[in-house]
């Protein structure tokens, strides 16, 4: 028995570096590439246990951590669907859950079902710890875009009304933060034209 739940643990852990090919709309900081899933989630997690004394509720810092390691392991499967995709946000739902079935599935049940149920509270924003997850998985990309000078943004055409949909509930899990991005990576990129102004 022991056995058959080691050998599900090692394929599991085999399947998972296929997020390293998953690649991303957001340049690295030196903007000579982009970067992949892994990097993202790995970035984004170590991002937490830096900031996690801004979080706006006493959040529970290593499960934040896991969160974000495996909320887009999905994507192995369905993709990565950029920030501001409209058409692929139409089927990300449909496509993620049928990652999510396959991938955790993989697991033992019993870490299986932890995984995923993980996985399903980062998606439903409701604890201080998926909110405070999210503020990392918004904020990380935008760090990376002001590093370099938009470039993502302005690839894109970014318009300023789509970065603050996007963020409506950032301040939910750090107004500190929030306010910070705004200042810091929004405002001085809105002035030098990498983000669209309101039309």
């Amino acid at each position: 028995m022991e056995k058959d739940r080691m050998k599900k643990q090692w394929e599991f852990a085999l399947e998972i570096d296929k997020e390293k090919y998953i690649g991303r709309q957001t340049w690295l900081s030196d903007g000579k590439r982009k970067e992949n899933d892994a990097e993202h989630a790995w970035h984004a997690a170590l991002m937490a246990v830096v900031f996690s004394e801004y979080a706006n509720e006493n959040i529970d810092v290593l499960k934040t951590v896991l969160m974000i390691l495996i909320h887009d392991l999905v994507e192995i499967d369905s993709g990565d669907t950029y920030a501001y995709d409209e058409e692929g946000k139409k089927t990300q739902r449909q496509r993620e859950e049928r990652g999510a079935d396959r991938i955790f599935g993989m697991l033992p049940e019993d870490q299986g079902k932890q995984f995923r149920a993980l996985w399903e509270e980062f998606e439903e924003w409701k604890t201080p710890e998926a909110r405070f997850a999210h503020v990392m998985d918004n904020l990380q990309p935008m760090m990376l875009n002001a590093a370099t000078d938009g470039k993502s943004w302005t690839e894109h055409g970014i318009r300023l009304e789509q970065i603050l949909n996007r963020n409506r509930h950032t301040s939910e899990g750090s107004e500190v933060l929030w306010e910070y991005a705004k200042e810091n990576f929004i405002q001085p990129h809105l002035e030098q034209g990498h983000i669209k102004s309101p039309e």
